[in-house]
């Protein structure tokens, strides 16, 4: 039986790290504009290439602390999907709710790392996502963001939930806040889990429009989020850590855990992971909270969305020597 399945994207990622040093790159920090000499050749520092996709990093994550995990997600029949197939594998995910399409290619994307940030040339190949997993044993679904023509695996997704009486976790895509339709927010509604950056609860709340500047806004967003239904709302918020609003409407906020950053790629999926494998552990809400934290610490020291995904060991030693690390009251 599974603990959790996530629906959603797997694609292959590609990381270029490019020296501080390359004479060929530049930065304008004012205009916020990376420069490339035109038509040379150019060294790269070292690169990598993974699985990745929001479900598919989170998936990892999670099942590398010990969850029995599926994948729920539609990738091409090419040669990069075979390598996506074997990863999964490797990794103890059950894949047999991915869907291989002859008639589409594997979606992938290109990252540039450069001076500590990241820069990604993405294709999403467009797809129908008739995703079937009505036969999962799944009591716990984990849906984030899809390409164009996701309402289809969003309307299973509620439809399956409601069934099955299965607890929901969901970050949607900003492709699905900007549309805020009516199934998002029904899926808000019975949403267990609801994991959002803070830009993204802002839109979901206010739109694009409106402007918050008060030091005080993030408790307005954790009690908007909640007053549209969501159980436990997860905001994360970059440098300044991240804030949830529980079930008894109890707020707290967690700093980062300091790190060395090289790369920043999956940090967000990683804080998920950890958050989810806690809380499929038993755990609380504020054990959750340092899970991810510590999980998301990890993987900005390692070059892509994987590689410093903790195992469960790591987990528990960085754990130990961290005993005092624990969220407060805010």
């Amino acid at each position: 039986m599974l603990d959790i399945l996530c629906i959603g994207d797997a694609v292959l990622d590609i990381f270029l790290q490019i020296p501080k040093s390359n004479p060929h790159f530049g930065l304008d920090v004012q205009k916020n504009k990376l420069f490339i000499d035109y038509g040379y050749k150019i060294n790269v520092e070292n690169y990598v290439k993974d699985i990745g996709g929001n479900a598919c990093n989170a998936a990892v994550g999670i099942s590398r602390l010990h969850k029995s995990v599926g994948l729920c997600a539609e990738i091409g029949a090419d040669e990069f999907s075979s390598l996506i197939m074997n990863r999964l594998n490797i990794e103890s995910i059950n894949t047999s709710f991915v869907t291989q399409n002859s008639d589409k290619k594997t979606s992938f994307s290109v990252c540039i790392n450069y001076l500590g940030e990241r820069t990604l040339f993405v294709e999403h190949v467009e797809r129908p996502h008739v995703f079937n997993f009505d036969t999962s044993s799944a009591s716990f679904i984990y849906l984030t963001s899809l390409g164009n023509k996701w309402e289809n695996a969003y309307q299973k997704t509620l439809d399956f939930v409601k069934k099955n009486k299965a607890r929901l976790a969901f970050n949607p895509g900003t492709l699905q806040i900007e549309n805020k339709n009516r199934l998002i927010m029904e899926l808000i509604e019975i949403t267990d889990y609801l994991f959002l950056n803070r830009d993204e609860a802002k839109l979901v709340l206010y739109g694009k429009d409106k402007e918050l500047t008060d030091k005080n806004d993030i408790k307005k967003i954790l009690f908007g989020l909640r007053s549209l239904g969501a159980k436990n709302i997860i905001v994360t918020d970059s440098y300044n850590g991240s804030y949830v609003c529980d079930n008894s409407q109890n707020s707290y906020h967690l700093d980062i855990v300091k790190a060395d950053v090289v790369e920043k790629t999956g940090a967000g999926d990683a804080y998920t992971a950890g958050f989810l494998s806690a809380i499929l552990t038993g755990l609380n809400i504020k054990d959750a909270m340092v899970w991810g934290s510590v999980d998301a610490a990890s993987v900005v020291q390692k070059i892509g969305a994987q590689e410093g995904l903790l195992r469960t060991q790591q987990m528990e030693e960085k754990l130990n020597y961290m005993a005092q690390f624990a969220p407060r009251l805010i």
